[in-house]
């Protein structure tokens, strides 16, 4: 497989995707459905759903409980994390992230849809456009998600009213011109039934687009969350080790964005120092070009100063930011809340330095919306824009630009519990 290939291949072969609805929209059935109608369930655990469907009276294979166990664990205290799904067609292979809707829940919403490059949004067609829908859009826009499907279920209950669903989906588009949110695809659906899920549904000859599973397949998705500007945040430096691979220095690490090829003229930031690339390597092969999200090991021409947590970037290139003063939006984590001026550790890809918060420029209401100003802390599950110092300079680039060196975790260091991620704007 060529080079080229096996970008395209990277590109085309996975997408991962959250799901997000209000209680009841129909999110567990339509997994379910999805894991169902793609052969994705071992035989005995759909003897087990079938026997629990029939004692609880239901007629048919109630899907829905091929999640409940997650649901009921969340309910007792159990785990709020975020399940992770697989499954696979010929065409694609999946992972979902099926995140809780509940307010309450907000971190962890925000944890599983930050690697996503789709985002599926439940509405319940009896009941249209919610405030959990607006907080839900919210957050698929803040964490900068290419893709958003707004999946109208339960169809079959309003009769399949092309009305209806042309109604909320009006009413979604005026919301969401506030959140700057693109490619927008709208999906009539009954998840119960199957319409439009795998495969297009007779009961809706208006709706003249694609099935759910037949545009997951097919949308473009590739490796938007990322810059087209190389950057490869250093993880690791190896060194000689003995006198027979005495001239062998090199830099491990992902690429984190864009390519980079044999002869390529890097630069080492904050240094600014600069050399050319003599060699690429994966394990044991050679290349003349690596590009993301690869993990590779670079060699360069000359031996210069460069540590675990230097970023080397194409000196012919856009060059990212390089600041102590940051601002960003935070989602915090911890039930201790965040407070002004008290330092916490901040990771940005390999990096580490101390910073603090120095103001918090406003409190974002994740129902209404609205800015709330006049705020001195930041308690769990709560989202902000605040202002970072740090006691080194950070490498990156904004957020919306490249999700890896746009981000970062904040750890409080006398629990070293990560209590918020921030994304740099």
């Amino acid at each position: 497989m060529t080079q080229t290939n096996t970008r395209g291949y990277l590109d085309m072969q996975l997408l991962r995707f959250s799901t997000a609805g209000s209680v009841d929209d129909g999110k567990s059935t339509l997994i379910g459905r999805l894991l169902y109608d793609s052969k994705s369930i071992f035989e005995d655990q759909l003897e087990a759903v079938e026997a629990a469907s029939k004692s609880r009276g239901n007629e048919e294979v109630n899907l829905a409980l091929l999640t409940d166990g997650l649901r009921a664990e969340r309910e007792q205290g159990i785990t709020i994390d975020v399940a992770y799904r697989y499954f696979a067609t010929p065409r694609r292979k999946f992972i979902i992230a099926d995140t809780p809707g509940h307010v309450q829940y907000t971190r962890n919403m925000v944890t599983g849809a930050s690697t996503a490059g789709l985002s599926i949004i439940l509405v319940d067609a009896r009941h249209g456009v919610l405030e959990q829908t607006v907080r839900h859009s919210y957050i698929s826009s803040l964490l900068g998600i290419p893709n958003i499907v707004v999946a109208i279920n339960k169809m079959d209950l309003v009769d399949f009213s092309e009305e209806v669903f042309e109604k909320i989906k009006a009413d979604y588009n005026k919301m969401s011109e506030t959140l700057n949110i693109k490619n927008v695809v709208f999906i009539p659906i009954s998840a119960k039934d199957g319409d439009n899920v795998v495969n297009k549904s007779d009961r809706m000859p208006w709706y003249t687009g694609k099935p759910l599973l037949e545009y997951l397949e097919t949308v473009p998705v590739g490796h938007k969350s990322i810059s087209p500007e190389f950057r490869f945040p250093v993880q690791y430096v190896i060194r000689p080790i003995s006198d027979q691979y005495r001239d062998f220095r090199g830099y491990a690490g992902r690429v984190s964005g864009g390519a980079i090829h044999v002869g390529d003229r890097v630069r080492v930031l904050p240094s600014g120092l600069e050399s050319t690339v003599k060699r690429l390597s994966q394990a044991k092969d050679e290349l003349q070009e690596a590009f993301a999200p690869l993990s590779i090991t670079i060699q360069l021409e000359d031996e210069i100063d460069i540590s675990r947590g230097d970023t080397l970037v194409r000196a012919d290139e856009p060059q990212p930011q390089v600041s102590q003063d940051l601002t960003m939006n935070v989602c915090w984590f911890n039930e201790q809340p965040l407070q002004l001026r008290k330092k916490y550790v901040i990771r940005q890809t390999t990096f580490e330095t101390v910073g603090l918060v120095r103001n918090i420029n406003f409190r974002r209401n994740i129902n209404t919306l609205e800015k709330e100003t006049d705020v001195t802390e930041l308690k769990m599950n709560d989202i902000a824009e605040i202002t970072v110092h740090t006691a080194s300079p950070l490498v990156f680039d904004p957020y919306d630009h490249n999700r890896v060196t746009g981000s970062l975790i904040f750890i409080d260091p006398d629990t070293n519990e990560t209590v918020g991620a921030g994304m740099i704007k």
